[in-house]
């Protein structure tokens, strides 16, 4: 999964600079690989997915369908 700055701010509708720092933050955390390049006259920023990050986003869905499991559970009654 690749996308360029100006998609990722559209679609959040976050500030460039908040979108900034935490792009960074993921990219340190080494969920993130970001190239910085210029296209015709405009620099361009990519941000693709490394695989530690899709492996955490995967186990993070993972996570949140157990926890929706747990919850359906509590409040409909365990199934047999």
């Amino acid at each position: 999964m690749e996308a360029d700055f100006s998609l990722i701010q559209r679609k959040t509708t976050v500030s460039a600079g908040n979108l900034s720092i935490q792009l960074n933050k993921l990219k340190k955390a080494g969920y993130l690989e970001i190239t910085k390049q210029f296209k015709g006259n405009y620099p361009q920023t990519t941000c693709k997915i490394s695989k530690k990050g899709m492996e955490a986003v995967t186990e993070f869905f993972e996570s949140m369908e157990s926890y929706k499991t747990i919850q359906k559970e509590i409040v409909i009654g365990p199934t047999v």
